[in-house]
């Protein structure tokens, strides 16, 4: 047992990881592929995707002082076979900026108080690389911008080649941005503002750099003063540098498989594909949409093996609760409780919709973060849309998986329970009439009940859309089913299919919902029930489709249809 690789579920020392025997991705072929790109890089992506662990592997494969152990370290991975020449070349400065916290009043001297404490640490590591009397002097001085210029005069005299590697370089300036808005922020990234003013330095300083995020807005502001800085995020070689590709989950679970840390019976190729639609379908480049394999969030994958090891089966909540977190900080970056009208609708049109067509930008200033077009890019870098495909020279950017899908959705309840009225905990034994007893009116009729008090909203959009968005959001909230938006059905698309989560619950029933509507001055009775027979027949159509027959997994299925006029139910039958 004590050979076995432990799982490095929340640990981003890759030394740590290597040395103690925890399975390890292996990425360090891309290696000789960042090192053909220009010296100093940056490179953003989402939450949870090894940002932190990629920089640790970085640091210790390019560190002097650890050079003589790379046989040690690296001789199992593939660059332990493939070295660069420059490996074990640099004195290597490792900045996590996450850790810079306190009053934001104080910020400034936070940071320096930071800079000064790792050119410490770095200097004493270095120590023996320079000479006696500029160790004296440099531990006399006590800021650490002076001791930043310290450092590149004397490494500039005595050719000295240095790699500077920066964590979470946006993570401080996201939160005054957010809290403080963007005057503060602006002095921070312009002019002669103490953020700017360091990255310059930086530039002098330092052979090499390479920095992640999870946003290009700091960046964009910040290139004035840092110009040569070359943004790969979207560069088709490095679409899956992070996140797990399906082959590297399926050598993972065959691994713990073989070692019989997963049940001898299990099938891998049935756990890959019920983690698809939570935590894969990733695509940062354009040029991979060819590639039909996408990225996995490495951290949802961890997260599903270690329940999967513990208890035999697959988590019932297939989120990883440090979600509500994530979902929590993403709602300060995306700054949603300041969100104009532009905005908003661009977030209900995706929620509601699934989609958006739009481009990528590299980069943009904070200030264009009003425009809604930046904020598109803003939710793709993310993670909150991935690339889909094409429309002409624009991309189809849509939600990648149900794990995004449900911070729409909360995005949505939050600004449909003050008005609906919706208690969430009324829900919950709806559901299970619902799943279990086939009795489904209850918790529909409640549901259209409480949209039909939506109307009170003055923002809010009456439409098929957006009563489609409302019964998304909170149908979402039943574990007995995974909720299937626009599922293509014979060559048409279902409005909702409930789709029974058999592997955890043994459901009885299962539904596929149409959800109709007509504006209240178009209303007539010849035209509502021309739409109706037009509903009976797609809804027919959907059922016959021959997928459904496995989707229901041995379930009864329902076929129900719900008929608006305006915001009100008129008519609701099972067909």
């Amino acid at each position: 047992m004590n050979n076995i690789k432990r799982l490095p579920y929340g640990i981003a020392d890759f030394e740590y990881v290597m040395r103690d025997n925890l399975y390890y991705v292996d990425k360090t072929m891309y290696i000789p592929i960042l090192e053909e790109q220009p010296n100093y890089l940056m490179f953003i992506r989402p939450r949870r995707f090894g940002k932190s662990l990629l920089l640790s592997m970085l640091k210790t494969y390019y560190d002097k002082a650890k050079k003589d152990q790379f046989e040690e370290i690296f001789g199992s991975l593939w660059i332990g076979k493939h070295p660069t020449p420059l490996m074990g070349r640099y004195q290597v400065m490792h900045l996590d900026f996450s850790q810079i916290g306190g009053s934001i009043d104080e910020l400034e001297k936070k940071f320096d108080k930071y800079l000064a404490l790792m050119l410490n640490a770095f200097v004493r590591k270095y120590a023996d690389d320079y000479p006696d009397y500029f160790i004296e002097e440099f531990f006399k001085e006590e800021c650490g911008t002076n001791k930043l210029i310290m450092i590149t005069t004397v490494a500039r005299s005595l050719k000295i080649p240095m790699y500077l590697i920066i964590d979470e370089y946006d993570n401080f300036t996201n939160v005054v941005l957010s809290e403080k808005g963007e005057e503060v922020y602006h002095k921070m990234t312009h002019a002669e503002g103490f953020y700017r003013d360091v990255f310059k330095k930086f530039k002098g300083t330092f052979e090499r750099i390479f920095f992640t995020g999870v946003s290009p807005v700091t960046l964009d502001d910040l290139t004035s003063g840092f110009n040569i800085g070359w943004n790969i995020s979207t560069l088709f070689y490095f679409d899956k540098l992070l996140g797990f590709s399906t082959e590297e989950v399926r050598e993972m679970f065959t691994y713990y498989k073989g070692v019989g840390m997963l049940p001898g019976d299990c099938d891998i190729e049935a756990m890959i594909e019920e983690m698809r639609p939570w935590y894969d379908n990733y695509c940062f480049a354009e040029e991979c949409l060819k590639d039909s394999n996408r990225v996995f969030n490495s951290d949802m994958v961890l997260f599903y093996l270690r329940n999967y090891i513990m208890y035999k089966s697959s988590p019932k909540n297939m989120l990883d609760p440090n979600t509500k977190t994530d979902y929590n900080k993403l709602k300060k970056l995306i700054q949603l409780d300041r969100l104009d009208g532009d905005r908003k609708g661009v977030l209900r049109k995706i929620a509601e919709e699934g989609e958006i067509v739009a481009e990528v930008l590299p980069s943009f200033p904070a200030y264009q973060l009003v425009k809604p077009e930046m904020f598109v890019s803003l939710l793709f870098y993310y993670g909150m849309l991935t690339i889909k495909g094409t429309y002409g020279q624009q991309l189809i950017l849509g939600i990648p998986n149900n794990n995004v899908r449900m911070q729409y959705y909360n995005y949505l309840m939050e600004n449909y329970s003050p008005a609906c009225g919706i208690d969430t905990k009324d829900l919950v034994t709806m559901f299970t009439r619902m799943t279990f007893d086939g009795k489904w009116q209850e918790l529909l009729q409640y549901m259209c009940d409480c949209y039909k008090q939506l109307s009170s909203v003055r923002d809010a959009i009456e439409g098929e859309r957006n009563i489609q968005g409302f019964f998304m959001a909170y149908l979402s909230l039943c574990n007995y089913y995974i909720i299937a938006p626009e599922l293509e059905l014979n060559h048409g698309y279902c409005d909702l299919f409930l789709l029974p989560n058999m592997t955890h619950y043994q459901a009885n029933h299962s539904y596929i919902l149409e959800l109709k509507y007509l504006p209240k001055a178009d209303y007539s009775e010849e035209t509502a029930q021309e739409q109706w027979d037009k509903a009976v027949k797609q809804i027919n159509d959907y059922a016959v489709a021959p997928r459904v027959e496995a989707l229901r997994q041995g379930t009864k299925l329902h076929k129900i249809i719900v008929q608006f006029c305006g915001w009100e139910a008129v008519r609701m039958e099972e067909v």
